[in-house]
């Protein structure tokens, strides 16, 4: 198996909350997540994944990168969605200008992500642990989700009366069907990584401790056939195509949604923050 190197020395990590490395041979450019003070989409978090992202083409002195892998490096976790202390301090305030930049930030992100960064990159989730919410909207951005045995994913938000407004139904629905999107983002619940490879949201489903190896198997299946393989991603989205108008509306409502949320709402989401913490720790 290949070894990823590190990007940026100490010096020079223009990161807070991400390690960058890339792989040479196959071109392929690995950003793990590290996001404090808990495993959520920081703020800080959703801007230094914009960076990278807005400054692939001139790191390195022309780094070329045909694969963008997302992973993270908090054990047990992939993402646990959004900041929902700052979504609690918004709504008790009715800031909605806050809230509203905040879900324009993530929906950016995740729209460059689900596009390539607009150069034809095939991009990868690979989780390895827990992907909640906005965590889960990010791994289903992706061309290609692998996930292994042990990982656990799934939409908590109606349990708090809302809904995950940053593309979850537009990418899952896209992906496995309007029904089956709706009945699993409205069910609350979460779904084991072998459940959701028999549904189709996972496309690789690795044994725990083998993710690393299964994307590098996936890059040499794509390698193999890649001019096909593109082409026919890029029909499939002409054909099923998702603007960032449309996520960018979907927003609005989710803003709109989260205003009106009671009291008894807020607690549900101030205990789940804590939830976050614990998995920090």
């Amino acid at each position: 198996m290949n070894t990823v190197k590190p990007l940026f020395t100490n010096e020079s990590h223009p990161f807070s909350q991400l390690d960058v490395y890339y792989e040479e041979d196959c071109q392929a450019l690995w950003y793990y997540m590290h996001a404090a003070p808990r495993p959520c989409f920081t703020t800080v978090l959703l801007n230094d994944i914009y960076q990278l992202f807005d400054d692939i083409e001139e790191m390195s002195g022309g780094l070329k990168a045909r694969y963008c892998v997302l992973a993270s490096e908090v054990s047990g976790v992939f993402n646990l969605g959004g900041d929902l202390n700052r979504f609690v301090g918004f709504i008790r305030q009715g800031n909605r200008q806050g809230l509203l930049d905040y879900a324009k930030a993530c929906v950016e992100v995740l729209y460059l992500n689900h596009t390539g960064l607009g150069k034809g990159i095939t991009t990868i989730s690979l989780v390895q642990g827990d992907a909640l919410g906005g965590g889960f909207e990010a791994a289903i951005s992706s061309d290609v989700l692998i996930a292994e045995r042990s990982a656990k994913m799934g939409f908590p938000e109606i349990l708090f009366n809302l809904f995950p407004g940053m593309g979850a139904f537009s990418f899952l629905s896209r992906k496995i069907g309007n029904a089956q999107a709706e009945k699993m983002i409205l069910s609350g619940r979460l779904y084991s990584a072998e459940e959701l490879f028999d549904l189709g949201v996972v496309d690789v489903l690795a044994e725990d401790g083998h993710g690393e190896k299964e994307v590098y198997d996936y890059i040499s299946r794509e390698d193999k056939a890649r001019n096909g393989i593109t082409a026919f991603r890029a029909a499939r989205k002409c054909t099923q195509p998702l603007t960032y108008d449309e996520l960018q509306d979907v927003t609005e409502i989710w803003v709109d949604a989260a205003l009106k949320l009671r009291d008894k709402d807020l607690r549900m989401m101030e205990r789940l923050v804590r939830r976050q913490a614990s998995k920090s720790a």
